[in-house]
């Protein structure tokens, strides 16, 4: 599957060229592009996932701006399906950290945030985003319908929580660990240590990393303008 998806990535890329990102003609060949990079583990194209939001949702992309910008709202008003957008927004929740999700989001209109697979797959947004990782998992499994179609999309969040973990821990417990990462078994939860690096003490608490030693750099730029010390200069004198 991911070598099908990898075929069609140059296929696609082409297509998005020039004023062939509006032939209508293109948008079954972008719904498959779609599908298979929903089945496919290490496949993700955000390029053209966010067209097919486009397309989806019956916009156009910014550039180029002009007449065209109305061509698919004109001649292309029955585009939209409510699968290919929910296969879409739950292949970007599979990306987070990265905004994607926000920004398909930001391309529905009004009447499609109102579907209701739409603001399921918002809600499960907005557990992430706010960390309420033991209630993702909790509610994870009323979701089916919606997750199964998507490849491997339980160990693509539990990434996403390890990268949460890795810049809020330093250490954390054995069991909260598994809670968070959906009630992992040991075996589990130990490949996820071998893969961060993270070692396991004997009390039962992984240590992640010393949060103090991150070195964070920040730029400051000060800027003064002459009017504002005139007076402190007048003084002075």
């Amino acid at each position: 599957m991911a070598e099908q998806a990898e075929t069609m990535r140059g296929t696609v890329a082409s297509m998005l060229r020039g004023i062939e990102r509006y032939n209508p003609e293109n948008i079954a060949t972008l719904e498959r592009y779609v599908e298979l990079q929903a089945r496919s583990e290490h496949t993700y194209d955000y390029h053209s996932s966010l067209y097919q939001s486009h397309l989806q949702a019956r916009l156009i992309p910014p550039p180029p701006p002009g007449a065209e910008l109305k061509l698919l709202d004109q001649f292309n008003p029955g585009t939209y399906q409510s699968s290919v957008a929910c296969q879409i927004l739950m292949k970007a929740l599979t990306n987070l950290p990265h905004t994607d999700f926000v920004l398909c989001k930001c391309l529905l209109g009004q009447d499609q945030m109102e579907e209701e697979n739409i603001k399921r797959i918002m809600y499960l947004h907005d557990l992430l985003e706010m960390c309420q990782f033991r209630t993702f998992w909790e509610e994870k499994h009323q979701y089916a319908d919606l997750t199964t179609g998507i490849k491997d999309f339980s160990d693509s969040l539990r990434k996403y929580i390890c990268h949460v973990i890795s810049i809020t821990y330093q250490h954390i417990e054995r069991h909260v660990l598994s809670q968070l990462l959906g009630g992992i078994d040991e075996a589990t939860q130990q490949a996820w240590l071998s893969k961060y690096g993270w070692k396991m003490n004997e009390e039962g608490c992984a240590f992640v990393g010393n949060q103090e030693e991150t070195v964070k750099t920040k730029n400051i730029t000060e800027k003064i303008d002459f009017d504002s010390v005139a007076g402190i200069m007048a003084a002075c004198r």
